[in-house]
C-alpha cells in the first residue's frame, strides 16, 4: 500500500446542512463530482473530504449505524499562524460549528484549539512553528 490516504468520509445525519457548513461556512470548493441528495465531495488541496449520510456510510462498510459522538478520529487543520487559529475557530462558529476547546498555547510550543461540526465531527486547528508548509502548501513533517 502506497502511504496516501486520498479520501476522507464522513458520516452526517443532514447531508444538505453539512454541505452548507462545509462549501458556505468554511468556503470548501464543492466538486461537481458531487451528487446531490447523496454524497458531496470537497476539494481540500490534498485528500478530498466526502460528505455522505451516516446509515449509508455504515452498511457500505458492513457496520451498525450508531449514535453520534467521539468515534476515535479527529480531523486536523494545521494554519499558517497564531491569528489564522483564531480565524479559523471564529469561522467554524460562525458557520454553526461548536467550540470544543478554545485555541490555547501549548506545552508542545504550538497554538490549538477543537471545534465540532453539525454532526458532532471534531476538528483540530493547530499553528506548529516545527511544521512548515511546502510551496504546494503541504504540511512538511521533520
Amino acid at each position: 500500500m502506497e502511504p496516501r490516504i486520498s479520501l476522507i468520509t464522513l458520516g452526517v445525519t443532514d447531508l444538505e446542512r453539512a454541505v452548507r457548513f462545509y462549501r458556505d461556512g468554511l468556503g470548501f470548493p464543492l466538486s461537481s463530482a458531487s451528487v446531490p441528495g447523496e454524497v458531496a465531495f470537497f476539494r481540500t488541496g490534498g485528500a478530498v473530504l466526502a460528505l455522505w449520510h451516516r446509515a449509508s456510510l455504515a452498511a457500505d462498510a458492513n457496520l451498525p449505524p450508531g449514535g453520534p459522538g467521539f468515534g476515535g478520529i479527529a480531523l486536523a487543520h494545521n494554519a499558517r499562524s497564531k491569528e489564522a487559529v483564531d480565524a479559523v475557530m471564529s469561522q467554524a462558529q460562525a458557520a454553526g460549528g461548536r467550540i470544543l476547546k478554545p485555541a490555547h498555547d501549548t506545552d508542545w510550543g504550538g497554538y490549538s484549539g477543537y471545534f465540532a461540526d453539525p454532526d458532532g465531527h471534531p476538528w483540530e486547528v493547530a499553528w506548529n512553528p516545527g511544521f512548515p508548509f511546502g510551496p504546494d502548501g503541504s504540511l512538511q513533517l521533520p
